[in-house]
């Protein structure tokens, strides 16, 4: 087995050392609605129906495919062009950009940046900043993604504020560090009717599994992920699962691997306190008198 590794590595490799080498990697996204089911079972105005509508269409929202094109130092990653669905313009189209979907994603290893494009309320952004730099902890744990044998590297990292995966049910009733201020939250939704989203909360940091192939020395990945002695090819976070699906080296098409360059150049922290701060305006908003009950609406239209 060690010798087919080192075989298949010493070829690949000599792919990568050629001027024009290129490939292409298709990546599955799936995301669990647990707990955003879990914030809605509250709610009483939405009927068994209205959830299991809703449950339907977050599904798709938190199931996407990606293509991600790289060379020996840089990659773009964009989710898979489909014809829009019903419900996916305006707010669902909002919705799709803070689940991690919209836009191209493009890394470049060597100057260690990032651009991505964002669509948000109707403004572009153009998102500059450095890659997030991983404390990988290889391991010597080991399986087989399809036809590529893989290795396990985990990490912590900083959650993204703007990404709306990483939002996680706040269980009040086991909070027992937050003692009487948990006793004040129960007393004021007494008092007054909130929303759902009052029971999220933002994680400051996560732990991640990544699955890498040596075979393929390059240390790119999905998404933001990277700095890996080889391609990665499953992403773990607890909730969202990235698992490559098609793999192929040096395709006669080849696809220019550039930024995007069109919207407000910002960094991420800086579209992470709009991003934010919008979240908090549609919270007032629907908590406030004659609030929409039920927070965000979860669809299209305006």
């Amino acid at each position: 087995m060690k010798k087919i590794i080192i075989a298949s590595i010493l070829m690949i490799s000599g792919f990568i050392n050629a001027q024009e080498f290129q490939g292409m990697a298709v990546y599955e996204s799936k995301t669990s609605t647990a707990d955003f089911m879990k914030g809605m079972g509250g709610n009483r105005d939405i009927t068994p129906e209205m959830q299991k509508q809703i449950e339907e269409r977050m599904k798709k929202m938190f199931e996407k495919t990606f293509i991600l094109n790289f060379d020996k130092t840089a990659s773009i990653y964009k989710e898979e062009e489909k014809l829009d669905a019903p419900g996916q313009q305006g707010g669902g189209r909002m919705m799709m950009s803070m689940m991690g979907g919209g836009g191209t994603h493009y890394k470049n290893a060597k100057s260690k940046q990032y651009v991505v494009d964002k669509e948000f309320f109707g403004k572009e952004f153009l998102i500059k900043d450095s890659l997030p730099k991983y404390d990988w902890v290889l391991g010597s744990e080991s399986k087989q993604i399809g036809d590529y044998f893989c290795f396990k590297a985990t990490a912590v990292v900083k959650v993204s504020e703007s990404d709306f995966r990483n939002f996680r049910f706040r269980n009040r009733n086991n909070d027992k560090e937050e003692g009487k201020k948990t006793e004040t939250v129960k007393d004021t939704a007494a008092s007054k009717k909130t929303n759902f989203t009052d029971d999220w909360e933002m994680p400051k940091e996560n732990t991640i599994t990544a699955w890498y192939c040596p075979e393929i020395p390059i240390n790119q990945g999905p998404e933001n992920y990277w700095g890996l002695p080889g391609l990665i090819l499953e992403v773990n976070d607890g909730k969202t699962i990235i698992l490559c699906s098609k793999l192929v080296i040096n395709s006669k098409d080849k696809v220019e691997i550039k930024p995007a360059s069109k919207g407000k150049v910002v960094t991420q922290k800086e579209y992470d306190e709009t991003v934010k701060k919008k979240m908090e305006e549609m919270r007032e908003m629907n908590s406030g008198p004659g609030g929409q009950r039920g927070g965000m609406r979860m669809g299209g239209g305006r």
